[in-house]
């Protein structure tokens, strides 16, 4: 499998093309404009390159889900841009193609780019794929607080739905901080569960400077048990305006009456509202 660089061929079709078309053009933004109907021909135009096959048809020669993710790996091993027309292609062939993405996603050995994951579990979520939910699961017990591969499995976590509720549950106690925290943001859409609510409680204690966040899962869980630690929050003095924001959005959301406030000195609060006379 040749990994061709399809990103390279188009700049040099959209360069030959705008020196051809140049006087159809009254200035560089019309140019840019015309640009989705320069890519659409160049798609459907037949390349030497590729021998006479047009781009937008190459992968679709392709149906094996092996070779398909392999290509898109190897891509990825080679610092090539992936081409949109492979990952589509791995999409229309679907459900062949699932088992060997998340086969990917298990490399424990390191051989597979970073890159390759990240764009494995995107089009898993476009497949509205459940079956790596417990990798996802998984990946969070031990993570790091910024780890964008697990923020990019929580994702696709979000939009699974109910079938990640249990699971969620059971492996909670056995994440790390960072995990828990990143499993609330799920766990947040299933109201009810006394487990999720204390974990919220404890979070928007620990972590004022961060209080905007867990107000507004406060508020998505719906316990009123929430009102008086909001409240409070709400009236401290060292309360800034933009978390007030939220924490007051909360309050109103679980059907208490949130304080009155001033925030004049508030930095925020100027930049914001820069009308506003002291």
């Amino acid at each position: 499998m040749k990994c061709v660089n399809f990103d390279a061929h188009f700049a040099e079709f959209t360069s030959q093309w705008m020196k051809d078309h140049q006087a159809e053009y009254r200035n560089f933004d019309a140019m840019e404009e015309d640009m989705p109907r320069v890519y659409m021909t160049f798609l459907n135009t037949p390349a030497k390159w590729l021998d006479g096959v047009t781009p937008g048809a190459y992968f679709t020669q392709f149906e094996d889900p092996k070779d398909l993710v392999d290509w898109l790996i190897q891509y990825c091993v080679k610092e090539i841009p992936v081409p949109d027309m492979l990952l589509e292609q791995i999409v229309n062939v679907g459900k062949p193609c699932e088992k060997r993405l998340v086969a990917l996603l298990k490399d424990e050995e390191g051989t597979v780019p970073e890159e390759a994951k990240m764009t494995a579990i995107g089009l898993l979520r476009e497949m509205e794929s459940t079956l790596p939910k417990m990798i996802y699961i998984d990946w969070q017990l031990k993570r790091r607080d910024k780890d964008e591969m697990c923020d990019n499995a929580i994702e696709s976590l979000k939009e699974m739905g109910g079938a990640v509720l249990q699971p969620l549950l059971s492996a909670l106690p056995h994440a790390n901080n960072a995990g828990q925290e990143a499993m609330l943001d799920v766990l947040v859409n299933f109201p009810g569960n006394e487990q999720v609510f204390n974990l919220a409680m404890r979070l928007f204690r620990e972590n004022p400077t961060r209080r905007a966040l867990f107000a507004s899962y406060l508020g998505k869980l719906g316990d009123d048990r929430a009102l008086p630690e909001l409240i409070k929050a709400a009236n401290d003095d060292k309360c800034r305006y933009l978390d007030f924001i939220e924490i007051r959005n909360a309050i109103e959301e679980l059907g208490g009456e949130a304080p009155e406030r001033e925030f004049y000195e508030d930095a925020e609060y100027a930049a914001l509202n820069p009308l506003e006379e002291d």
